[in-house]
């Protein structure tokens, strides 16, 4: 079911071919041009707790939020944010994965936003199911209101309005990759102008090895959202090494109960002077771009030096009696079982 999309991706390479000549005073040495782009694009990091959720509005003013936080929240946190900015309508909706911090309110935003808003454009994930009831529930919502539903894969793009904003996928791979949820995770890059973004969900370092081996310095961005909510399993040193970003977003709550984001990974943002902004000491934190310059503004004043989150996080999680991480693999989707215990089932697609 990902051909859809596939043509979409290959109409826009051919529509970016054929502007290609329109480009004036270009010296005929330099490898590459960057076209002119108008309008702002916005990447807003909710502060969902010990959760993921990330909207992006682009130049256009086309919507694209990607995960929806945890399920406790009944999507209570996202909506409320949405509301503030007087967002009634996601264009896309995606879910790198069916973790419930990650898609936990994706049955009540479609809700709220096909009866009280302008509904969901259309939804996007990788395919692979999930056997608990969060996922049955974001499924049944998908069903109940009959948003398009599209199984993405590496070298996908989100059909945007927005000719200067590409958002293309990374992963997972086309081919058949097993069932793991995390390894299969949606990875999406983001480019506007000069200007690019990468989120990871929560790929580990096999997915991450991966990636920088097949993309290479192609991975290189200038904002990156740390995997799996900064734990040691992801933004691994081959991976950090070809991203190589400027700045780097936690997700994470600042009393997380795995420690997140974990020392070794604060020490390597540290050790590359990677700015640091982590959702549990500054709360909501807005990136916007114009495509060559671009700025970050957070809810709460905070250090973005990461030696200082490092202290700042030993002193809250001790005071709070969170135990050191020790390493382990965090066992992060506090999910429900699905309730009538039937084998994984998947919408139409």
């Amino acid at each position: 079911m990902r051909r859809p999309l596939l043509v979409v991706a290959v109409a826009g390479l051919l529509v970016l071919s054929g502007c290609s000549g329109v480009i004036d005073d270009v010296d005929s040495d330099d490898e590459s041009v960057t076209p002119d782009v108008s309008g702002e694009l916005e990447i807003h990091h909710i502060d969902a707790g010990q959760a993921d959720s990330t909207l992006v509005v682009t130049p256009a003013g086309e919507t694209i939020l990607i995960d929806t936080g945890d399920y406790r929240d009944d999507g209570e946190t996202v909506i409320e944010y949405l509301r503030a900015h007087d967002i009634d309508r996601i264009d896309h909706l995606v879910a790198t994965h069916g973790h419930a911090d990650h898609i936990g309110g994706h049955p009540e935003i479609i809700e709220y936003l096909e009866e009280a808003g302008d509904g969901v454009g259309a939804a996007y994930d990788s395919g692979v199911p999930h056997t608990t009831a969060t996922y049955d529930n974001y499924l049944d919502a998908i069903e109940e209101y009959d948003v398009r539903l599209f199984e993405v894969a590496a070298g996908d793009t989100l059909p945007l309005e927005d000719d200067d904003l590409e958002a293309t996928v990374l992963n997972p791979p086309a081919e058949e990759n097993g069932d793991d949820v995390d390894a299969n995770g949606v990875v999406l890059t983001l480019a506007f102008g000069e200007f690019s973004y990468l989120t990871t969900g929560d790929i580990e370092a096999g997915t991450e090895q991966r990636l920088a081996d097949e993309y290479g310095d192609d991975l290189a961005v200038d904002a990156y959202q740390a995997g799996h909510h900064g734990s040691s399993t992801s933004s691994s040193e081959p991976f950090l090494e070809r991203v190589d970003p400027d700045a780097a977003i936690v997700s994470s709550a600042l009393d997380s109960r795995y420690g997140h984001p974990h020392d070794e990974v604060l020490e390597a943002f540290a050790d590359r002077g990677i700015e640091t902004y982590w959702t549990g000491v500054h709360g909501d934190i807005v990136l916007t771009t114009d495509g060559t310059d671009w700025s970050v503004e957070t809810e709460r004043d905070g250090p973005t030096d990461p030696d200082e989150l490092l202290e700042r996080k030993q002193e809250a999680q001790s005071a709070l009696g969170v135990p050191p991480a020790d390493g382990t693999r965090p066992l992060i989707d506090g999910d429900r079982p699905s309730i009538d215990g039937a084998a994984p089932r998947t919408a139409p697609r």
